[in-house]
């Protein structure tokens, strides 16, 4: 295992960190904030940490999978626990289970949160919790690979144990220019979100942090009531959005060259879309059923089932409220999740398309027992090795979230408490039902729960694997084994 790539990049990962953690500072020079000067000092901190780590490059850049799925979560763990240190040392979080619960909740754009006053919350602060929503959602190591110059043929490996979905591919023919490709198209869309917020006379504040929360379908917001005191031209302009994020970034890549027509044939787009207007057709039309008017149910419905969806978790209203059939829809929709290559978590709709016709060619051959007959997707054979690994996703997703159901339930919450926990966070949604629903919040639970959740939204937003591998003995096991054999070729040098 190539240590010194891994030490390298979480450096690099540190150091980047620190020059983010900037623009709260400056936030809470605008706004005359202490908090500034500890968010400075861990800004500080995590420069330093990462400049010491970056100084002495390493001898070989190439890595394999093992590598990138090492890196990467290590990477989202340092992250998150120098991303934590602003909120608890400034003792706005005074619990360090607690800060950790909310920066996770925040990097892996989950939106699940400890915090039960957050306009309480230093505007500093608060900017930068909104602030992780965005630098997670395209993924701080895409960043990495679109700045940072790095040799070497095997780092679609760094962004493959990274970016969400079944499968990720270039663009292009180098990788630095599908990341920096990316990142344009994600800060152009944040762009043009915030200028259409600002036209509705939103607050530039306001605008910024809610637009970072909508940009990396996270849900964090600045208001105890998340988005229902906005007015409704604001409301439609982030479901619009939220939908947007929502998409496969390869379908604007080919609009962005005027490949129309390929972009069009993307067939989980088209799914996406089709799953958003059945869910908010039935749900409007159980809202109009219960005496409310036809222009807010549709605007309701749109909302939520795009907030849901996208794993946003916006709210415009008390949807725990609602029918038991609406909340059973949301909950569907929470593990359907976006498409692969968004910024949205879930299983995946890719996915979803890939297990309904791996049962569709079971079925035909019962009946067609000889016949051979290949899985298509986009019109193009599925290689075995894609279905096989769904396949084993979803069998590990399920494990995990039945593990993780049966952790959290030793408290003694009742059992929609539970499973909607579990399910908001694993699936990077953010409110559940009932005690966890979208005007209640995550801080009733015990440190034991906390925990086990935070490490499901890791789980959850790095596609299980990259994280769950570091839980594998002979991956530590083979790491010192090669520390052992290094040392005694070392010791066996003779000088000269």
């Amino acid at each position: 295992m190539n240590k010194q790539m891994i030490r390298y990049i979480l450096g690099q990962v540190l150091r980047i960190e620190g020059i983010l953690m900037l623009l709260p500072c400056v936030v809470a020079v605008i706004y005359r904030e202490k908090e500034g000067y500890v968010i400075l000092g861990v800004a500080a901190l995590c420069f330093f940490l990462g400049t010491a780590a970056t100084i002495r490059k390493p001898e070989s850049q190439v890595f394999y999978l093992k590598e990138g799925c090492v890196a990467t979560a290590l990477s989202w763990i340092v992250m998150s626990v120098f991303g934590c240190l602003p909120f608890y040392l400034t003792g706005a979080i005074p619990s360090f289970v607690d800060a950790m619960f909310e920066t996770i909740s925040g990097f892996t754009t989950t939106g699940s949160s400890i915090l039960t006053d957050v306009e309480a919350l230093a505007m500093s602060l608060n900017f930068w919790r909104c602030f992780t929503h965005w630098i997670g959602g395209m993924g701080v190591l895409v960043f990495l690979l679109a700045v940072i110059p790095l040799s070497g043929g095997s780092h679609i490996n760094l962004m493959r144990a990274e970016s969400p979905g079944p499968s990720v591919g270039k663009l292009v023919p180098k990788i630095r220019y599908t990341a920096r490709i990316l990142y344009i198209i994600y800060v152009g869309m944040t762009l043009v979100q915030i200028v259409l917020l600002l036209i509705g006379h939103m607050p530039l504040y306001d605008a910024l942090t809610i637009t970072f929360s909508t940009a990396g379908t996270g849900g964090f917001a600045i208001k105890s009531d998340s988005i229902s005191s906005y007015s409704p031209y604001l409301q439609w302009v982030i479901t619009i959005f939220m939908i947007l994020f929502g998409v496969n970034f390869n379908a604007y890549y080919l609009i962005l060259f005027r490949k129309f027509k390929k972009a069009a044939a993307i067939e989980e787009v088209r799914y996406y879309f089709l799953v958003i207007l059945a869910a908010t057709a039935f749900i409007a039309w159980s809202l109009c059923r219960s005496a409310m008017g036809f222009a807010d149910a549709l605007r309701h419905a749109a909302f939520q089932v795009g907030s849901i969806i996208t794993t946003t978790g916006f709210a415009t209203t008390d949807f725990n409220l609602w029918s038991g059939s609406c909340k059973t829809v949301l909950v569907l929709l929470m593990f359907i999740g976006a498409c692969a290559g968004s910024t949205g978590g879930g299983i995946k709709v890719s996915r979803f398309v890939l297990l309904i016709k791996t049962v569709k060619k079971e079925l035909n051959s019962y009946i067609h027992p000889k016949s051979i007959k290949k899985i298509k997707v986009d019109g193009k054979p599925v290689e075995h090795e894609v279905v096989r690994s769904t396949n084993v996703y979803f069998i590990t997703f399920m494990i995990l979230f039945v593990l993780s159901v049966f952790l959290v339930s030793l408290e003694g919450k009742d059992l929609v408490t539970t499973f909607t926990a579990v399910a908001t966070t694993i699936n990077n949604v953010g409110p559940g039902l009932e005690q966890v629903g979208p005007m209640a919040n995550f801080a009733h639970l015990t440190n034991l729960s906390k925990i086990v959740l935070s490490f499901d939204m890791l789980a959850g937003r790095l596609e299980l694997f990259p994280l769950l591998i570091l839980f594998h003995p002979s991956l530590w096991k083979d790491a010192v084994n090669q520390g052992v054999r290094r040392r005694k070729k070392e010791k066996n040098v003779q000088p000269v």
